[in-house]
């Protein structure tokens, strides 16, 4: 580890101002974002006495190489381009906020011409509206079911409206009332839209419109002596109070707030929010975060940041209660105010019904926080074990942190790809995973170029530590950094450990080519799937790990996920190739025309199936042309009965069209 003393800046030079820093490794990487109201008593406070550090700071300090800084106007600039640079940078010493568990939300597709009711996980899509988040899917779909009587909107797929359209026919949803059908014209896609903004406005509390509408509108029928449509919108309106009651009424105010919540031990904290909204708890969400050197104050505010700072401004309530304030909040109340575009209140309850829930919330960190260190301790332990044990048993100078695996995926030499994985402190890390092809063009008749395995692993690992050669040819740092986007290069950091999946032959290979390119200080094994052997390099006898072993199960876990992600970009290219080759030398078909059959019936077993009709039904596509295309399936049917494809010799099945994000 460096020397603070070797890269501590000259007081003198570092400005008073509001400002941003960043502490950069060895190897360019950014491992630290802070922000500070006078950027020099900060970052002088980093240089101090290592003892006096807090362990965490201390390490972060040694482990960094250099420090750098950007001064701006205000405290509020400085968080937003603090909280910017800790999503693009992901350092690795900032508090990390892992979703303690995955949270669905109940979304409606704004931005599709028929708005879509659904259950969703995971980021946010631009032109959806969220409701939520729940605690469980099936109380989703139980609120859905239940106002799909009053809101009539679409639920179905994309396949089955596209279907349900091609028939004239709708579905099971249609001839239940429970979807207004537009898929075959019953109601225009204006009317529709106002179903869709209707159930929004419902979901988003503003409820009592149409409870009042509903019980006026059932009681105008009975005195129209209409008993049948009366009995339909009270069936209507129990629809409506049993999805309000659904909602846990915690506050009589209406009040519209989120309630955090904060257990934390010497290492990590639990964080709970409640989302309450019209005085009712909509949803509940935990993180669960690695606290650093952090003190609570900070925590909360780059909780704040981190909560709030992709949401649209709808999703930033009124009032946030919290169990502290952060250390200045003025600007953070500034921050969230600006992306809320009204006021919003940083408040600490102190008593009332608003300081009971937060006790509730309380308990409910409590409780997620002793959930995770029973399941954390067997983690932590079995990946430390892990690089111990591996770390011993292959003679290793250094534990393997940073490990990366190659796999090579073919069928007889075609369409033939790689996939190198990476996995850091044992755990995959996604961001660096890397795809390659290999070779030239494989598919589409004429002879094939046939590449073997071993080969093909010669040219993965030549052009992957080529590029790691090019980016160490400078005895600098900033020779990994892209000066164009700040962040590393691709291939710039070199691994503790290479592993390919193969015994002897491949080891063989990938030591001749760490050899021709002077990396032979680069630790190498090959993990042989029979016996799960452990060959290292120059060794003529394979190293053998325990079945128990943790050091095998990693390398298992690496393998697997190598062999996985090389396997599924093949079968994508291999796809797209197949179905490409079906309609090769039909005569009028270009690639245009081809691409747009392929996305209409969506598989070749479904564009054999066609009836002239059915290919007119495509854009581009009129009768002669659909009878040429039916004649060149029908002469290719005796080869497409057998699963063959004439041009590749490979099985098609009923390979669906995927794009290709390989391209």
């Amino acid at each position: 580890m460096a020397d603070p003393s070797t890269y501590r800046p000259v007081p003198g030079e570092i400005p008073l101002a509001p400002g941003v820093y960043r502490f950069r490794d060895a190897h360019g990487r950014v491992i630290y974002v802070g922000k500070a109201k006078s950027l020099r008593p900060r970052l002088s406070s980093y240089f101090q006495d290592l003892a006096a550090l807090h362990p965490r700071t201390a390490t972060m300090v040694r482990t960094g190489a250099s420090v750098e800084w950007t001064v701006v106007a205000s405290e509020v600039e400085a968080l937003q381009l603090e909280y910017s640079w800790i999503k693009e940078f992901d350092p690795r010493f900032n508090v990390r906020y892992r979703d303690d568990k995955s949270y669905p939300f109940l979304a409606v597709t704004l931005g599709d011409e028929f708005p879509r009711a659904q259950v969703l996980r995971g980021a946010k899509r631009k032109g959806t509206r969220y409701f939520g988040p729940y605690s469980h899917a099936w109380a989703i779909r139980e609120t859905l079911d239940l106002l799909l009587r009053v809101f009539p909107v679409r639920t179905c797929s994309t396949g089955v409206f596209k279907r349900a359209a091609q028939s004239g026919r709708p579905c099971l949803l249609g001839y239940l009332d429970k979807c207004s059908a537009p898929c075959v014209g019953r109601v225009s896609p204006d009317e529709h839209r106002a179903i869709a903004e209707d159930f929004c406005d419902f979901m988003a509390g503003n409820t009592d419109r149409f409870v009042r509408r509903a019980d006026r509108a059932m009681k105008q029928a009975s005195a129209d002596l209409e008993f049948e449509r009366a009995a339909r919108l009270r069936d209507d309106l129990q629809a409506l109070r049993t999805a309000l009651e659904k909602n846990t009424v915690v506050l009589g105010d209406g009040t519209d707030a989120d309630v955090f919540a904060v257990a934390d031990d010497d290492l990590e904290a639990a964080v709970q929010v409640f989302h309450v909204r019209a005085g009712r708890v909509r949803g509940q969400r935990g993180w669960v975060v690695d606290k650093e050197h952090e003190q609570l104050p900070d925590l909360v505010e780059h909780l704040l940041q981190q909560v709030y700072g992709d949401q649209p401004p709808e999703a930033v309530p009124r009032e946030v209660l919290l169990p502290v304030l952060p250390t200045d909040p003025a600007p953070v109340a500034l921050w969230l105010a600006r992306r809320r575009g009204a006021r919003v209140d940083l408040r600490v309850p102190q008593r009332g019904d608003k300081r009971a829930l937060m006790e509730t919330v309380g308990r409910n960190a409590k409780e997620s926080l002793a959930r995770h260190k029973l399941t954390r301790a067997g983690d932590l332990t079995a990946r430390s074990t892990a690089l111990r044990e591996l770390h011993e048993a292959l003679n290793l100078p250094e534990a393997p942190l940073r490990i990366e695996c190659f796999d090579v995926s073919h069928v007889q030499g075609t369409n033939i790809v790689a996939s190198m994985v990476v996995f850091e402190d044992g755990l995959a890390r996604t961001s660096e995973y890397r795809r390659f092809i290999v070779g030239g063009p494989t598919t589409g008749g004429g002879d094939l170029a046939v590449i073997d395995d071993l080969a093909a692993m010669r040219d993965v690992l030549s052009r992957r530590f080529s590029r790691l050669k090019l980016a160490q040819a400078d005895s600098g740092a900033a020779s990994r950094i892209d000066p164009d986007t700040g962040r590393p290069r691709k291939f710039a950091y070199r691994p503790n450990l290479v592993v390919v999946d193969g015994g002897p032959p491949q080891v063989a290979v990938a030591a001749a080519v760490l050899a021709e390119l002077d990396l032979p200080d680069i630790a190498l094994v090959g993990l042989a799937k029979r016996l799960e052997e452990v060959w290292v390099a120059n060794q003529d006898h394979p190293v053998i790990l325990p079945r128990a072993s943790e050091g095998l199960y990693l390398l298992q876990r690496v393998r697997d996920e190598a062999h996985r992600f090389a396997i599924t970009f093949h079968r994508q290219r291999r796809s797209k190739a197949m179905t490409e080759s079906v309609l090769d030398g039909i005569p009028g078909l270009g690639k245009a025309r081809s691409a747009a059959l392929l996305a209409h019936f969506g598989s070749v077993r479904r564009l054999r199936a066609a009836t002239p009709a059915d290919l007119m039904a495509v854009t581009g596509i009129g009768p002669a042309l659909a009878s040429a295309i039916v004649g060149a399936m029908t002469r290719d049917s005796a080869s497409a009965a057998a699963g063959v494809n004439v041009a590749t010799g490979e099985v098609l099945d009923d390979i669906e069209v995927t794009p290709d994000p390989g391209r």
